[in-house]
């Protein structure tokens, strides 16, 4: 019997807990919230799903009760503030660090063994702080940023390209940031071609900058941050990981001289497998390509500082 634990049952984690029902990723979901009644009601309103999408995994939720989460083999945390408007992600550091340290502290009482996926923005920041407060092995700390963003980054080559989005091949490394983001261009293929190949050197731009400003772009039209894109790739990463399909994901994690970088979380394939980020796969960037890693990582670390400056570590 495999066990998922989402915190936070607001437009992502109920999300997230929706497809990890819905897909069959895990035998029971429980989702966690800090508001009285959320979790039950969507749990209820998903289980009332179950005949209709044919699908019977047990969603549970709980108010605050941490009880209800022991022995999770994965636990999503979501809990924060939204972006609005005009918000950059940094710009949530100061509650949600707070908000974050609990909840993983919280968690790992009653599933110490659990891998953590970490969905809360700045995504990178709060996956490092969960690395430093939770002492646990850096395998089992996961920022599902990348995800997201090689995902975003496939559709818009798709719409460039007029095809079926599940045949594009691409993926975004670097920081989960409007300006830290790196699409792959380079590497990015439909059927095997190279799109460099099939599409000018302006709509690949294009394709490349819509991709970074993808989260501030469903923002200024839902009046906050997306939930069906980040949800659904908090769902993909977990089902990777408890479903054991060494997939090549692009996601954030503890560094240690790879990439040229350490003392530092943010994204870089990854093989996911049971034991949580198995492998850092080396893509050999060009000169150019380094260049914008390092800058990415030049404010992925100015932001981490911020936590720093607030005793959050």
């Amino acid at each position: 019997m495999s066990k998922v634990t989402v915190v936070g049952a607001g437009n992502v984690g109920a999300t997230c807990a929706n497809v990890l029902a819905f897909k069959k990723i895990a035998d029971e979901v429980i989702m966690l919230d800090v508001k009285e009644g959320v979790a039950e009601g969507k749990a209820m309103d998903m289980n009332q799903t179950a005949q209709l999408l044919e699908f019977s995994s047990r969603v549970k939720g709980v108010t605050n009760d941490y009880a209800a989460t022991a022995n999770s083999d994965v636990v999503v945390i979501t809990s924060g503030i939204p972006r609005k408007p005009g918000m950059t992600r940094e710009e949530l550091i100061g509650v949600n660090a707070g908000i974050v340290k609990s909840v993983a502290e919280s968690i790992l009482k009653y599933s110490p063994n659990a891998i953590l996926v970490i969905i809360s923005n700045p995504m990178d920041t709060m996956t490092y702080l969960a690395s430093k407060v939770t002492g646990l092995p850096k395998h089992r700390i996961v920022g599902m940023g990348g995800a997201l963003d090689s995902s975003r980054f496939k559709y818009y080559l798709s719409e460039a390209l007029g095809v079926n989005p599940t045949e594009v091949e691409g993926m975004v490394i670097g920081g989960h940031g409007d300006t830290t983001m790196i699409p792959m261009a380079r590497l990015a293929t439909y059927k095997g071609i190279p799109v460099s190949e099939l599409l000018s050197k302006e709509a690949l731009d294009k394709v490349v900058a819509d991709t970074m400003v993808g989260g501030a772009t469903l923002t200024g039209l839902l009046g906050t941050s997306a939930w069906y894109a980040p949800g659904a790739a908090g769902a993909a990463v977990v089902e990777t990981i408890l479903h054991d399909q060494k997939k090549v994901i692009p996601c954030c994690v503890s560094l240690e001289g790879e990439y040229g970088q350490s003392d530092i979380c943010i994204g870089v394939p990854v093989v996911l497998g049971r034991n949580g980020w198995e492998k850092i796969i080396d893509l050999k960037l060009t000169a150019d390509e380094k260049e914008k890693f390092e800058a990415s990582a030049v404010a992925v670390h100015k932001t981490n500082n911020v936590l720093k400056e607030i005793n959050a570590i």
